[in-house]
């Protein structure tokens, strides 16, 4: 596995862990007594972006290579 491929990897791994983390933050800020407007639920989000941003970067780069 060359560096390209090992660098590729975790950035997916990770954007999906990004992910993940985001959805469990929202689904415990709505589940739990937080409220709509939470700092809980404000950082799901920004997680679950943040990672679909890297995911959709990732797989771009990999289409002009």
């Amino acid at each position: 596995m060359t560096g390209r491929q090992v660098h590729r990897t975790g950035t997916t791994v990770l954007s999906l862990g990004m992910v993940a983390i985001g959805i469990a933050l929202a689904v415990e800020a709505i589940g739990g007594h937080d409220g709509v407007l939470s700092t809980r639920l404000l950082l799901g989000i920004l997680f679950f972006v943040g990672g679909l941003a890297r995911l959709y970067l990732e797989m771009r780069r990999d289409r002009r290579t």
